[in-house]
C-alpha cells in the first residue's frame, strides 16, 4: 500500500461572516482560489489529477468541487461534495487519502469551502400540509430537549460543559488564550506561507487584497469575556457566551494528496504524510466529547500513543470542547492549539478540518518534522481525527 503524501497545503485568510472582508465573496470563488493555488504549488502534472473533493455545508446542495476543478483548468477531473457538518473538510482529506492509499487514485485535491455570508437559506413544505417552514435546516438527528438539532450552543457547548464540570471561568480563560495565541501567530508571520491572498471586489467597485485572518480580537481581555451575557439566561447555570464560542466565518482551504510513486517519479518533496484517520458517532448529547474517542481511534490505527504526538489542534467549536478533551486525554495544554482555533481564528464550517491540516502541516515543517493530530466534533453526535507525520 502506498503512502498518501501531502504535496501542497494552502488556505485563504479567514473572514468574519456578514460584516467582514469576504462578505461578498462566494464559496465558489473561495474554492477556486485555493484549488488553483494548491495545484500550482504541488508541481503535479495536471493530467495526473484524478479528483477534487471539497467539503461544503449549508451551501445549497450542489457540487462546488466540480466548479473549482473547471476553474483550475481540470476539465477531465470530476468533483465530489462532502458533508459531515463541521468535519466536512477533514472528511474530504481522508477520502482523498483513502483513494490514493488504495491505489485507485494517483492525485486528489481535497479541502473545504465556506461562505456563511452568502449561504443560501432553505425552506420546505411541511408534510401533510400546504404550509411552508421558512427558514428550515435539515436536522442531523431527532431533536430532544437536551439535544436540539438547531442550537449548537446547547447541543455542543453547554452539554460538554455540564457533563464534564467545565466552568465558565475555564472556558473564558481558554478563549482568551486562543485569541492571544492567534494574534501572536499573525504578528510572527506563522501563517504567511499557508495563506493565499484573495483579491476582493468591494461594493463600490474598488479592489483590495485579503491576506490576514481578521477574526482574532486584539483587545479582548478576561474582564470583557466575563462581562458577556450567556446565550440562554433562562437555563439555570448556563455558561456559553459569544466569547467562549467559535465565530461564524468565511474561508477555504485545500491540499494536494498524492501517492509516493507520483512524488518520486516527478521529484516532488512532500510536506507531510497522512498517517491515519478515524470518525466516530456518539449520543448527540455528547457531541462535544466525540473528538476524544476519534483521537483514540485514529492514534490506535496509526500504532501511536498520546505521548507520541507533538502537536494537537482540537477545534474550539466551543471552548468547552478543547478544555474537556485536553483534560480527559491528559494532554499538555502547551501542545494544544498553539496558534488559536475556532474561538479566535474562527470556524468556517466546511473548511475548518482542512484548514487545521494546512496549519499543522506547515508547523511540522517549521519544526523539522514530528507528529500532529487534527480533531473536531460535528453536529448530530460525530467526531473526526487525523494523524499527520512529517
Amino acid at each position: 500500500m502506498t503512502d498518501a503524501l501531502l504535496l501542497a497545503a494552502c488556505r485563504t485568510a479567514i473572514g468574519t461572516a456578514r460584516r467582514g472582508t469576504l462578505r461578498d465573496t462566494s464559496a465558489f470563488d473561495l474554492a477556486s482560489v485555493v484549488v488553483g493555488e494548491a495545484v500550482r504549488r504541488s508541481g503535479v502534472p495536471l493530467d495526473l489529477i484524478d479528483d477534487v473533493v471539497l467539503g461544503e455545508t449549508l451551501a445549497g446542495g450542489g457540487d462546488i468541487a466540480r466548479h473549482a476543478a473547471l476553474d483550475a483548468g481540470l476539465t477531465h477531473v470530476p468533483g465530489l461534495a462532502h458533508n459531515r457538518h463541521c468535519a466536512s473538510g477533514l472528511a474530504s482529506v481522508a477520502t482523498a487519502a483513502a483513494g490514493v492509499r488504495a491505489g485507485m487514485d494517483r492525485v486528489v485535491v481535497a479541502g473545504g469551502t465556506q461562505s456563511s455570508s452568502t449561504a443560501p437559506v432553505s425552506r420546505r413544505r411541511i408534510p401533510g400540509t400546504d404550509d411552508w417552514q421558512d427558514p428550515w435546516m435539515s436536522p442531523s438527528h431527532t431533536p430532544t430537549r437536551e439535544a436540539p438539532h438547531d442550537d449548537m450552543a446547547t447541543l455542543v457547548g453547554w452539554n460538554t460543559a455540564r457533563l464534564t464540570g467545565t466552568s465558565r471561568q475555564e472556558m473564558d480563560g481558554w478563549a482568551l488564550r486562543s485569541h492571544q495565541r492567534a494574534v501572536r501567530a499573525i504578528d510572527e508571520g506563522r501563517f504567511a506561507d499557508e495563506i493565499v491572498p484573495v483579491t476582493v471586489v468591494g461594493r463600490d467597485g474598488t479592489t483590495s487584497v485579503f491576506a490576514a485572518d481578521e477574526h482574532p480580537r486584539r483587545d479582548t481581555s478576561a474582564e470583557r469575556l466575563a462581562a458577556l451575557k450567556v446565550l440562554h439566561p433562562e437555563i439555570e447555570g448556563y455558561s456559553i457566551t459569544a466569547g467562549n464560542s467559535s465565530g461564524v466565518n468565511d474561508g477555504s482551504a485545500a491540499v494536494v494528496v498524492a501517492s509516493a510513486e507520483v512524488a518520486a517519479a516527478h521529484g516532488l518533496t512532500p510536506l507531510a504524510t497522512v498517517r491515519s484517520w478515524a470518525s466516530v458517532g456518539v449520543d448527540p448529547v455528547r457531541t462535544g466529547l466525540a473528538p476524544i474517542a476519534a483521537i483514540h481511534k485514529a492514534l490506535d490505527r496509526a500504532g501511536l500513543r498520546i505521548e507520541d504526538v507533538d502537536l494537537f489542534e482540537i477545534n474550539e467549536a466551543f471552548a468547552a470542547v478543547a478544555v474537556a478533551a485536553t483534560r480527559e486525554l491528559g494532554l499538555d495544554p502547551e501542545r494544544v492549539n498553539p496558534f488559536g482555533s475556532g474561538c479566535s481564528l474562527g470556524h468556517p464550517i466546511a473548511t475548518t478540518g482542512a484548514r487545521m491540516v494546512v496549519t499543522l502541516v506547515h508547523e511540522l515543517r517549521r519544526r523539522g518534522g514530528g507528529v500532529a493530530v487534527a480533531a473536531l466534533c460535528a453536529g448530530g453526535g460525530m467526531g473526526s481525527a487525523m494523524v499527520l507525520t512529517a
